[in-house]
């Protein structure tokens, strides 16, 4: 197992040291703070962590929100900008742990697959515009808006450097056909060393090309981060944001993960402290917000680790680099790490999720797109919020509208189903009954009043006695609904009808005792086959009583 766990840890570190050194510059602090951020992080998640493969250090998509919400407030490559990043991620992992402490972690739920979609797609199109002046050595303003940046490239394509194209455009062939040919080969290690050779040897960083320059030695210090109390007001939205998109992130990879070696189980809140507990920690030692990486879990995972063991010989081999080899990469040109960037962020465009959305389910391709737009034109944070919002809206009107259906007796069954879609089932004459498939609460109490008034409006149910209610898919009542049962019950009275009701769930059941609604015994089944029994031969059902089971004690 131990073997298993060093080759996973070596090859994620070969992979997290290019992609450490770019996407620091992605987040506008210098190269050497995405190593420290492959340090500490990764050995506090390490310890507390549930995931086994679960490769944790700098992304995309964190460093371009740290870069998005924190260059509000300072330039990017300045001390300030660096000290706000770095208190940035304190605050973030406060935030993430706490959640995880009161357990909080199912926040990541209300936010959809099709908001992620959208937004993913269009940090992409935004990361990649803000690689253009390293990928094609066009010296480009600082613009808040990537069609502002878009435009300005377009206009000045004729300042671009040949030398800078021609090696980003190789270093991602390069890596392009050694992933075709083993997807496990290094190919960032590879463009890197390639890159570091040609500029050395041919002396290219004196014909135009970029590079990274000096980078320090030795293991990250400790400092403290600035709290003051302006400088976290200034932070409030970054870090929102960024804690936001992270338990995302990190519990969507972790649920991937487990779900692939099904040997041990995920704990959403046990995972929010890990990942919060590892940027604090990490804050005190240099460390940049970090979150789970899926293109290295993926690696770690393939590669055969199995337990996170495999993240200490990664910390092992970046403590290395960071203590011997720092002065080696002086003549990396910043090219081959847009290159590097480019082609990680191009898999963050999910083109199968979004013809599967198109094909299958329209209003949420259209959140998708919305979302999408949003993101592009209004920017990073209000793209996340403007999701989120979404995604909450989306279901409160689901819930607000849910299925109610007309239920008959499937012939040669047992089985009720609806009549809309088994038009041979079979209904019973003065009787409907009717299934609704949502908790009773307060957001959709009228519309279920509304519905069950159509409903005996019918003019085939005009001769109506009983109304009999399936709730079997009503797992929850608050105290609008039971003000609508009692409405609902009155209203059917008053047209001679009776409310019977099957199926009832528990805590329902204790509901309606707490509202005297368990006193007519007669009116209160097991399933719908007793409901109909008793109402079609006048005969009691025998055990009626267990109908009426409650847990709720005066």
């Amino acid at each position: 197992m131990l073997r298993h766990d060093f080759i996973a840890g070596i090859t994620v570190a070969t992979i997290l040291v290019p992609q450490g050194l770019a996407y620091a510059l992605l987040a506008g602090v210098p190269p050497i703070y995405g190593l420290y951020t492959a340090i500490v992080p990764l050995i506090v998640y390490a310890i507390l962590g549930t995931s086994r493969q679960l490769a944790i250090g700098p992304v995309a998509i964190s460093s371009l929100l740290v870069l998005s919400g924190v260059s509000s407030i300072a330039t990017p490559g300045t001390d300030e900008f660096l000290g706000l990043v770095i208190t940035a991620g304190l605050l973030i992992g406060f935030c993430q742990w706490l959640l995880g402490l009161v357990r909080l972690g199912f926040i990541a739920n209300f936010i959809s697959l099709p908001v992620i979609t959208g937004f993913s797609s269009a940090a992409a199109v935004i990361i990649l515009s803000t690689q253009l002046r390293d990928a094609l050595g066009i010296v480009i303003p600082r613009f808040d808006s990537v069609f502002s940046r878009l435009g300005y490239t377009m206009e000045h394509l004729g300042e671009t450097s040949f030398l800078t194209t021609v090696i980003c455009g190789g270093a991602i062939a390069i890596m392009l056909i050694l992933k075709a040919i083993n997807k496990k080969i290094p190919g960032a290690l590879f463009v890197i060393i390639i890159g570091l050779v040609l500029v050395y040897f041919f002396n290219l960083d004196e014909k135009g090309v970029d590079i990274i320059g000096v980078i320090p030695e030795g293991l990250p210090s400790f400092s403290i981060p600035d709290l003051s109390i302006g400088k976290i007001k200034q932070l409030i939205p970054v870090v929102l944001t960024v804690t936001t998109i992270g338990i995302v992130e990190c519990v969507s990879i972790a649920k991937t993960l487990q779900a692939k070696h099904k040997d041990y189980d995920i704990d959403v809140d046990q995972e929010l402290i890990a990942i919060g507990a590892s940027k604090m920690v990490g804050a005190f030692f240099q460390s940049i917000p970090s979150s789970g990486s899926f293109s290295r879990s993926a690696i770690n995972s393939s590669a055969g680790a199995k337990t996170t063991i495999a993240a200490f010989f990664t910390v092992g081999l970046i403590s290395l680099t960071l203590i011997f080899l720092t002065p080696l990469f002086y003549y990396l040109p910043s090219a081959v790490l847009a290159a590097i960037i480019l082609l990680a962020v191009v898999g963050l465009f999910d083109i199968k999720e979004v013809v599967h959305l198109w094909k299958t389910h329209k209003r949420d391709f259209l959140m998708m797109v919305v979302t999408f737009v949003c993101t592009l034109i209004f920017g990073i944070e209000e793209g996340v919020l403007i999701g989120v919002v979404i995604s909450i809206a989306s279901v409160l009107i689901k819930s607000s509208k849910p299925h109610v259906a007309i239920l008959g007796k499937v012939p040669g069954t047992n089985e009720f189903r609806n009549i809309k879609r088994f038009e041979d089932a079979i209904e019973y004459e003065s009787t409907v009954i009717v299934r609704f498939d949502e908790q009773l609460y307060f957001a959709n109490a009228g519309y279920f009043k509304d519905k069950v008034s159509k409903i005996i409006n019918i003019p085939k149910y005009a001769k109506l006695k009983y109304f009999v209610l399936d709730a079997s898919n009503m797992h929850n009542i608050d105290s609008t609904g039971i003000k609508i049962l009692h409405d609902i019950t009155s209203m059917l009275k008053s047209r001679g009808i009776e409310l019977h009701m099957c199926g009832v769930k528990g805590p329902v059941r204790d509901m309606l005792y707490k509202n005297q609604m368990l006193t007519e015994i007669e009116k209160h089944h097991m399933n719908i086959n007793a409901a109909i029994d008793q109402l079609q031969t006048g005969k009691p059902i025998k055990n009626k009583g267990k109908a009426l089971q409650t847990n709720f004690r005066r």
